[in-house]
């Protein structure tokens, strides 16, 4: 269903509300990244919590304005680094001192200064591996379908629109309220998305 087939309908309050339940949410199109940090802004004020920004390009201020917390994706690289350079320090000591002794011109079986570049590559080889296994789970990625592409602007977000999307799971959502809300704000085209 369209918002303009719903729009038309006489709908009761209940009927309304179970036609909204099955819809992702309301997406608005906004000229400049500047006018959308001010309706994001501008909603979260007001009390929405449920919302999502979509661009071409990254926006500073964006993730402050959206209440989005720091990434994980940090402490993920280096507790895989620190994975790394234990397993590097383990090999060396269990090959030199354990399971092949062979002292060489009396040096000792395991020695720190050689397993240096070792510990050190492994350190990186195991966070590069922690940071895109770790993006990938962050994103959820792979997706093959997210209901907002069924807003009939969506492939604008990788081109040159800037997009904002208010979800169903709001608890103030509120399907025609939101988009006069956004049209208030400055959006060129509001949209009701189904799910």
């Amino acid at each position: 269903m369209s918002a303009s087939f719903l729009d038309k309908l006489p709908l009761p309050a209940f009927m309304r509300a179970a036609a909204e339940a099955k819809c992702y949410g309301v997406v608005g199109d906004f000229e400049s990244p500047e006018d959308l940090l001010r309706a994001i802004r501008t909603l979260r004020t007001a009390g929405f919590t449920k919302l999502e920004a979509y661009s071409p390009f990254p926006i500073h201020g964006i993730d402050e304005a959206l209440g989005e917390p720091r990434s994980p994706l940090g402490r993920i690289v280096i507790v895989a680094a620190l994975l790394g350079l234990a397993s590097a320090v383990a090999l060396q000591w269990w090959t030199g001192a354990v399971d092949y002794k062979l002292v060489i011109a009396g040096k000792p079986l395991f020695a720190f200064e050689p397993s240096v570049p070792i510990m050190f590559e492994l350190a990186v080889l195991f966070g590069a591996f922690g940071a895109v296994l770790g993006m990938f789970h962050l994103n959820r990625l792979p997706t093959y379908y997210h209901p907002f592409f069924n807003y009939s602007h969506s492939e604008g977000a990788t081109n040159d629109r800037f997009l904002l999307a208010i979800e169903a799971a709001d608890p103030k959502f509120r399907g025609e309220e939101i988009r006069t809300l956004l049209d208030s704000l400055g959006s060129r085209h509001t949209e009701l998305v189904e799910a």
